[in-house]
């Protein structure tokens, strides 16, 4: 969950965005894949969940402020989700740009004279082309209002995307036979390296030679490479589970 408390105006719109896998990992294990998501109980489920986190954070005054909200919003508060049916590269797109999005992309700042600033914006109710031009101040105004706190965590994540969780160790369970050899590659040394570092440990960097290994030692004993690499990712999982 990406929490973004601007609009396309860069006025105050707090919302957030969401990604929400087609299915889950039963407790009898396997993965149960979803097609058909009912949005009246989300938009039900989503108002109920907000408003009684915020009653258990404030005191009993908020009660008012929650009652008018449920006479106000009696379908529920707002949720869009329009199926999205791209492919995996598309998706990883869309993630990595509302993860690291800023408020306003210079390509949408059209002018500045030392006074004024214009920019403009594809209004979110029905993609009319608007520009604006306001005073240099009210622009920094809308955008700091934007920052937020030091040390406020605007990404959460929980189910599946969560760390940390027992049910961890089991979800390679849930994967495809004809997958389980792409699952296991990721737990060699070298594949673990290119894909995390971006390069082939036996790839010579000056003559790009494939390189042989031979043996390796380690307090002057000779040792399993595939060891020595379980044995330190075992001793990593340990320390993060226990953080």
């Amino acid at each position: 969950m990406v929490l973004h408390t601007f609009g396309r105006d860069l006025k105050w719109n707090p919302h957030i965005h969401c990604l929400i896998s087609e299915g889950g990992y039963s407790n009898d294990g396997f993965w149960r894949h979803v097609k058909y998501f009912n949005y009246t109980f989300l938009r039900n489920a989503f108002r109920t969940a907000l408003l009684n986190e915020l009653e258990s954070c404030l005191d009993s005054s908020f009660k008012k402020v929650k009652s008018k909200c449920y006479s106000d919003h009696k379908h529920g508060f707002y949720v869009y989700a329009k199926p999205n049916k791209c492919d995996s590269q598309n998706v990883i797109k869309y993630i990595g740009r509302y993860l690291g999005r800023p408020v306003i992309a210079t390509s949408r700042i059209d002018k500045y004279d030392g006074e004024l600033v214009t920019f403009h914006y594809n209004r979110h109710e029905d993609e009319k082309y608007v520009e604006e031009t306001i005073p240099a101040i009210d622009f920094i105004k809308r955008l700091i209002r934007h920052i937020p706190e030091k040390h406020f965590k605007m990404i959460r994540y929980g189910g599946l995307y969560a760390r940390h969780r027992k049910i961890d160790s089991k979800l390679h369970r849930s994967i495809h036979r004809s997958k389980h050899r792409i699952y296991r590659s990721f737990n060699q040394w070298r594949t673990a390296i290119l894909s995390s570092f971006g390069y082939d440990p036996l790839k010579c960097p000056e003559c790009n030679h494939q390189m042989e290994f031979l043996e390796l030692y380690y307090n002057h004993q000779r040792v399993s490479l595939q060891e020595l690499y379980e044995k330190a990712m075992s001793k990593s999982r340990g320390k993060r589970s226990s953080a």
